[in-house]
């Protein structure tokens, strides 16, 4: 599966510690996360990361893009609703939700939802577009 993973600054180091202890599993998959993002979990895990411009440089707006495309098939989004950073950041998010829902991605904002995704995963349980179309 393609994963995208994009933190705001203040859940950054939540990210990293949720891939940390989930990077067995995330190892069997394709990561991809907005530029610094992607650089602190590599740097953490060891995982191969694809990395795209930073979130407020247009890396958010890429990952929207992936998942229009069906490129993406579970977005992990750390977000922080109290301290949003940039007026941007908050309608970047929005989109990247709104998009998940028109695209059935999945989508996990906070760790009690990630984990919960990346037990789902591991079960083999996210494998819904073979479900939804098996000839996909």
């Amino acid at each position: 599966m393609n994963i995208a993973i994009t933190a705001h600054d203040t859940k950054k180091e939540l990210m990293i510690q949720f891939c940390i202890a989930y990077c067995g599993i995330l190892s069997h998959h394709n990561i991809c996360a907005t530029s610094i993002t992607g650089k602190m979990v590599a740097e953490a895990t060891g995982l191969n990361v694809f990395r795209f411009l930073g979130g407020s440089q247009g890396g958010n707006q890429q990952i929207g893009a992936r998942i229009a495309c069906n490129e993406i098939d579970l977005l992990l989004m750390f977000r922080d609703p109290i301290n949003v950073q940039r007026n941007n950041d908050y309608y970047d998010a929005a989109d990247l939700l709104r998009l998940c829902d028109v695209h059935n991605v999945p989508v996990a904002t906070n760790i009690a939802t990630a984990e919960a995704l990346i037990h789902a995963l591991e079960r083999g349980d996210l494998d819904w577009r073979n479900i939804v179309n098996p000839t996909a």
